[in-house]
């Protein structure tokens, strides 16, 4: 089926102009009687009263009134519909029986991938003497997704574009003679541009794919787009959208393209499914995927991957590795907005592979410049999150954010720095890193969400950059009621970041003279369940040099485990010494003059790929050293190379004693 352009029909649309935004059968009735003088847009011959085309328009007329009063379907609130109907359009493009277009599809799809802009699709349209209906409807979307917003559309005058309204003029007058494709997409075109549901045009379109689905022969392409445009129209308890969703089940998961397979799971995550439904479709098509994750492309692996992050498959854990092992072959391929997917998703189930890292490294440095904001910023916060410490991307991204900060978003600036704090690096260009942040914060501050400004302070202070300058504003009243009244409140992890900053300024910053913390927004403790600013002690770990320092003691008073002190800090173990350098026991506390803070520092406190600390275990270090700690460090890379007990006491003895004898009990 081809729309055939003729000359002449803006000419007859502008005749009819005033004939726009009629919405109910009501408004149809009045204005019949004018129509019948105006020239037929059909015809272009007589008035509309006389008019004896085959597809007669005294009979299209009352077609439109009966489906608007017949067609009963919950009413949805749309923005700005236009209605194409048979009075307001001209037959800029007509239906004929020929197959033959001025443009091959392939052309066409080239030329429509290059319109920048509504206009320009317009002028390619008018461009052309004959288009296919699904090339029609391939206009459509595009212009859909151009105009497309979430608050209606960027610019609303194109619904009232001559060319547009005779194309759908087009697709309402022969509704019934469109291919599948063509009819689908046009409704689902429609319902992005947010034109009228109780439109005549729309009413027809939905009329025929009720007509055409229950048939019951439609492929799993087309009865998953006519799914979105239902979901669009009617939202998820549409009776019509579970039928189509019988028929999606009725066919087998393991007889669909890997298109079909995609196309399903960006269904699905579109808000159908509701408390667990359709998990038996979802579980063949985890398996399916599972078997078939080698041949995905690129843009199947990103859409899956955010589909099982969106509908909270936790089960499928397996899918996401095998998902995340193919995609290191796909990392220099994945668009931007690709990418972004895949990263949310493999943090979302706490994934992280050596490969697919290196694959970023590979990609990341050669592409800094040019990559979109947001995904420079999906790589750090997957670094940070993973606790992956690649100084390859870490150096570049550092090097790029200092030329193209600015045009970066208040999110994207914190969480592009914080992973550097969380993970205690400083890279080659620090200086002129932090000197960027500084005047970022003294031009933005007001524009910083409160929880986002502390989250990147904080991560400063992790790697001795202190902002003084904004501390005052930070421990303000005024900032913290906002702080207060974000969100969820203030919580222990943002007491404690509050609480630590304070003693930053106060151990670390003599010279601050601004306002204090408030008593009652300070912690007693930074060890806390969930999220904390302190790593809990390896229990495993722990038990081992428990034993070590039983055999090099003596005995087990000597020392005590798990110590909350005054400054918030927990000690996994404390030794005390008095003046001659002698060990007391743990509960004397009387000529104590010097304290041992043993740490024990298992995996979890370093980088996960590297022996670097983290970066708040190294402020916990310098903090206890400042306050009067000798503190030695057991990291488990050093611990589990001993091979006895005897290896193990000599260690424990070098690292806590290193300049006295060891006696042999």
């Amino acid at each position: 089926m081809a729309f055939r352009f003729l000359q002449g029909c803006l000419r007859a649309t502008r005749a009819v102009q005033h004939f726009r935004f009629l919405h109910s059968a009501a408004c149809l009735s009045r204005c019949a009687s004018s129509y019948r003088q105006l020239p037929c847009p059909v015809c272009l011959r007589r008035p509309s009263s006389c008019c004896t085309t085959g597809q007669g328009c005294r009979r299209f007329l009352r077609d439109h009134q009966k489906a608007a009063l017949s067609t009963i379907r919950d009413q949805v609130y749309f923005a700005g519909g236009s209605v194409c109907l048979h009075g307001d359009a001209s037959d800029g493009f007509r239906l004929t029986d020929q197959q033959s277009t001025s443009m091959d599809e392939r052309t066409f799809a080239d030329h429509l991938r290059h319109c920048s802009s509504s206009r320009q699709v317009f002028r390619l349209l008018l461009s052309l003497k004959s288009m296919s209906d699904t090339m029609a409807a391939s206009a459509l979307q595009t212009i859909a997704a151009l105009e497309h917003d979430k608050c209606g559309l960027k610019d609303p005058t194109v619904l009232d574009h001559d060319v547009f309204k005779a194309v759908c003029f087009q697709f309402e007058h022969d509704s019934q003679r469109l291919t599948d494709a063509g009819l689908l997409s046009a409704l689902h075109a429609c319902t992005r541009l947010y034109v009228d549901p109780w439109s005549s045009l729309m009413v027809r379109l939905v009329s025929e794919s009720q007509r055409r689905l229950d048939r019951g022969q439609m492929p799993i392409r087309n009865l998953c787009i006519l799914a979105e445009a239902l979901l669009a129209l009617e939202g998820s308890r549409s009776v019509m959208l579970k039928q189509v969703m019988e028929q999606i089940q009725g066919h087998e998961v393991k007889e669909w393209s890997l298109e079909e397979l995609t196309q399903v799971y960006g269904l699905l995550q579109t808000g159908i499914v509701e408390r667990g439904q359709y998990q038996h479709l979802l579980n063949s098509m985890n398996s399916y995927a599972l078997s078939r994750a080698a041949s995905l492309k690129p843009a199947s692996i990103s859409q899956i991957l955010n589909a099982l992050v969106v509908l909270s498959q936790t089960r499928a854990v397996p899918l996401v590795i095998s998902l995340c092992k193919h995609s290191v072959k796909h990392v220099h391929r994945f668009t931007d907005s690709e990418l972004v997917e895949v990263l949310g998703a493999l943090m979302h189930f706490g994934h992280s592979d050596q490969y697919f890292v290196e694959a970023l490294e590979r990609h990341v440095p050669r592409n800094t410049y040019t990559m979109h904001p947001e995904a420079i910023t999906k790589v750090m916060q997957y670094c940070g999150r993973r606790q992956i410490l690649s100084k390859a991307i870490f150096d570049t991204v550092a090097e790029s954010f200092v030329y193209r900060a600015d045009s970066y978003n208040t999110s994207q600036i914190a969480r592009q720095i914080m992973p550097f704090g969380k993970l205690g690096y400083l890279p080659p260009n620090t200086g002129e890193l932090f000197h960027k942040v500084e005047g970022i914060l003294h031009t933005q501050f007001s524009q910083f969400q409160p929880r986002t400004l502390l989250n990147l302070l904080h991560s400063c202070t992790l790697i001795e950059r202190f902002p003084v300058n904004f501390m005052a504003k930070v421990f303000n009243p005024y900032f913290l009621q906002q702080l207060e009244e974000q969100g969820t409140g203030l919580d222990r992890v943002l007491l404690a970041q509050l609480t630590q900053l304070y003693m930053t300024v106060k151990l670390e910053c003599p010279f601050y003279e601004g306002p204090n913390l408030l008593p009652k927004y300070r912690v007693k403790s930074f060890l806390t369940s969930g999220r904390s600013l302190e790593t809990p002690v390896d229990r495993h770990l722990y038990n081992r040099v428990k034993m070590g320092l039983l055999d090099l003691l003596g005995a087990r008073d000597y020392f005590a485990s798990n110590v909350l002190t005054p400054y918030c800090y927990t000690l996994d173990v404390e030794l005390k010494l008095d003046g001659e350098g002698y060990v007391l026991p743990a509960s004397h506390h009387e000529d104590v003059c010097k304290r041992i803070a043993v740490c024990i520092d298992g995996q979890k406190r370093f980088c996960a790929n590297t022996h670097h600390l983290l970066g708040k275990e190294a402020i916990k270090t310098r903090h206890l050293k400042l306050l009067g700690y000798k503190v030695v460090q057991i990291p488990f890379f050093e611990f589990e190379k001993l091979q006895n007990r005897a290896e193990t006491v000599d260690y424990l003895h070098k690292k806590i004693f290193p300049h006295s004898y060891r006696l042999s009990w």
